[in-house]
């Protein structure tokens, strides 16, 4: 839509929510351009909650992901399960793959899109994994993703490195819980 200013100057837009002062170059005159709203992000975000069950995650790091159109669409659904995952470092290639992640078939694909649990490709830095490498060197120590979600529209990985918890370390978690739960109740009741 074409709209003209009470200054003569023309420009195209939305009504927005807010305006901006501009200032023609060469003639001088001052008129308010639109700014369009920056659109919220309602894409989902898959959460592996078992993860920080059973590990004690000491260092997390982002890193994209090598996906095909079809394994796309699911995940903007919102049907993917970390849960079986894990991430695996290549030694030679310095490479990191994400394996046994389930993201379904998606429906209207009709069989041409891709194979559910299929190995698929991290990317990271150079250092960044030589970093993770290191850290993975030592004995007791795994990478397990904790979250995928979009950002700027590309699908993005939280990946942590995680040291497996044992039964009593879970035991005082939940009885931490438990005591902090029970102090936020009463604390409410006071007031």
């Amino acid at each position: 839509m074409r709209r003209r200013s009470s200054l003569g100057a023309t420009f195209f837009g939305v009504a927005p929510l807010r305006r901006q002062k501009a200032v023609m170059p060469l003639s001088g005159v001052i008129f308010h351009v639109a700014k369009r709203p920056k659109k919220q992000n309602t894409s989902p975000v898959i959460e592996n909650r078992k993860a920080r069950h059973d590990y004690a995650i000491s260092d997390t790091i982002e890193v994209g992901m090598v996906l095909r159109g079809s394994e796309v669409k699911v995940l903007r659904d919102g049907k993917a399960s970390l849960a079986e995952g894990y991430v695996r470092l290549e030694e030679g290639k310095r490479a990191l793959w994400l394996i046994g992640v389930n993201i379904p078939e998606y429906a209207p694909s009709a069989g041409l899109g891709h194979l559910p649990t299929r190995k698929r490709k991290l990317l990271a830095h150079r250092r960044e994994i030589t970093k993770l490498a290191r850290e993975v060197d030592q004995k007791g120590t795994t990478l397990v993703p904790l979250k995928l979600y979009f950002k700027d529209g590309y699908a993005k990985l939280l990946i942590g490195v995680a040291r497996g918890k044992t039964h009593s370390d879970k035991r005082d978690v939940l009885r931490d819980k438990a005591t902090r739960r029970e102090i936020d109740r009463a604390m409410s009741k006071r007031m």
